[in-house]
């Protein structure tokens, strides 16, 4: 059975089709990448706000989405509200992943102190927030995503296998 990854592009512009959105595909390209099982993605665009990213990853966790990417909408900027829709769908923060993606990202911009960025669960739904661009996706996303597949795992989601020369899963070895 195929993992089911969702893909959500939070930003006004790209929702009302005046800005081409890159964060999308950037995370898409990424995870066919890395991953090596059979994935299914799934990518939607959505306008900025607390109300519209809850309830589109409301939706997605209902439909049983394994891994919800969302890219856009972290920074500080009033529309930025991604962090506070995702807040109110998840059950349990997952801060490491917030505090990881920052120190990855400070080491290439001294703005990413500016960056929201968390994760957490949902039902049995790993929700992760990242920045809207694709450089910056990657960055964040090699940064934690050795711990997805185990977390995927420990929340009883669909089991996920990456190319360990990209990216090693660690998983604890059986006693």
């Amino acid at each position: 059975m195929s993992a089911k990854v969702a893909i959500v592009t939070v930003s006004d512009r790209a929702s009302r089709g005046e800005y081409e959105d890159r964060g999308g595909p950037g995370c898409e390209d990424w995870i066919r990448g890395v991953v090596t099982t059979p994935l299914s993605i799934s990518r939607v665009i959505i306008p900025d706000g607390r109300d519209s990213v809850a309830a589109c990853l409301r939706g997605l966790v209902a439909e049983g989405a394994d891994l919800i990417l969302v890219t856009g909408g972290t920074g500080p900027a009033p529309r930025d509200e991604t962090p506070e829709g995702a807040g109110a769908v998840i059950e349990k923060e997952l801060a490491g992943f917030g505090e990881e993606m920052r120190r990855a990202s400070l080491r290439e911009v001294p703005t990413a102190i500016l960056s929201r960025q968390t994760a957490g669960i949902a039902g049995k739904s790993l929700i992760i927030t990242l920045p809207g661009s694709p450089r910056a996706i990657g960055t964040c996303l090699n940064a934690v995503f050795a711990a997805v597949p185990y977390c995927l795992d420990l929340i009883g989601a669909a089991h996920i296998e990456t190319d360990p020369t990209k990216i090693a899963a660690f998983r604890p070895k059986a006693k």
